[in-house]
């Protein structure tokens, strides 16, 4: 008697032959726009996307997409699966380029790191000098970008990864914080506020504060908390760059609120320093990946290389100025 298969395991046959397919429409789909641009790229006719994308719909059991605009658009459910597939497509459609890479076995290559000035500054140098020699045929790519630069970057695969401090992390970034910074107040050594054992919120009103751009988290920051303590606020200069903040401060322009990453123990002998830490919130520094990014072995080997205590630059931090 000829064994004649179960309707459950037609069904199972046909999801495993074809949910690739279907993901793989749909993630085309939410790229472009629309189904005749996703048709397009996948060389198939619209219909068939189409087909595609009702009948991931209909196993699955939700709605997925809004096709009533011009642009399709995800439901929230749509929006669920798309950052899960996302990184499971783009990880096919690479995977023979990822397969030859490790088959290979290569030591050589490049390797870009997208990062603030003040992460390349104070962070990253003792991570440069021991990643270069480890690895002295690698090709070290630094970017100096801050923001949405930084950002795009990483989206474009421009850069393998970012280092550096984020408050909202968008939904298709992961950020690994792996060293954290108290704030700091830094002043004139001769300022009425240095000789105060316990500053407060308020005291700092009557005096003009350098701050960095408006763009800048930072200045967000701070901003944030004078709004949420109703405490008024006045801002003097408006600077970029942590050393001309703190060379500005030196010479009695203003005082500033900065993170203790930029703060060295030769500081001391220009401003006064204070912990902030009471009313103002710590700031974590780490690694910031595209979910789904494949990272190379010498991007690994990099990333490696950041975990708690590298940051530890000297007996300073050790000491109490600085606590996690």
């Amino acid at each position: 008697m000829a064994f004649k298969p179960s309707a459950a395991a037609v069904v199972r046959h046909y999801y495993k032959g074809n949910r690739h397919k279907q993901l793989r429409a749909f993630c085309y789909a939410v790229k472009f726009g629309t189904v005749a641009r996703a048709a397009e790229a996948l060389f198939l006719s619209a219909s068939s996307v189409s087909l595609q994308l009702s009948a991931l719909e209909k196993e699955l059991g939700a709605r997925l997409l809004e096709r009533t605009r011009p642009r399709l658009a995800l439901t929230r459910e749509g929006q669920m699966l798309y950052d899960l597939a996302r990184g499971l497509i783009e990880g096919m459609e690479t995977l023979d380029q990822q397969f030859r890479s490790q088959r290979q076995g290569l030591d050589a290559g490049e390797v870009t790191v997208a990062a603030g000035s003040s992460t390349i500054q104070y962070l990253l140098p003792p991570l440069v000098r021991e990643f270069r020699e480890r690895r002295p045929e690698v090709r070290l790519q630094l970017a100096n970008v801050t923001g949405k630069d930084g950002l795009a970057l990483l989206r474009s695969d421009q850069a393998d990864f970012a280092v550096g401090s984020m408050l909202d992390v968008p939904h298709d970034l992961s950020y690994e914080p792996v060293h954290w910074f108290d704030p700091m107040l830094i002043l004139p050594p001769d300022h009425p506020l240095a000789a105060k054992s316990e500053i407060a919120l308020a005291d700092l009103s009557p005096y003009g504060l350098i701050l960095p751009p408006q763009r800048l988290t930072t200045y967000r920051m701070i901003d944030l908390v004078f709004q949420q303590a109703r405490v008024p606020y006045q801002v003097a200069i408006e600077v970029g760059g942590w050393e001309v903040i703190k060379q500005y401060v030196a010479m009695g322009l203003g005082i500033s609120v900065v993170t203790g990453i930029c703060i060295q123990p030769e500081d001391e002998k220009r401003l006064a320093v204070r912990n902030m830490r009471r009313f103002f919130p710590q700031r974590s520094y780490g690694v910031v990946v595209r979910k789904g990014k494949y990272l190379s072995p010498q991007a690994r080997a990099f990333v490696d290389l950041i975990r708690p205590g590298m940051f530890a630059r000297s007996d300073y931090y050790e000491s109490g100025h600085s606590e996690r």
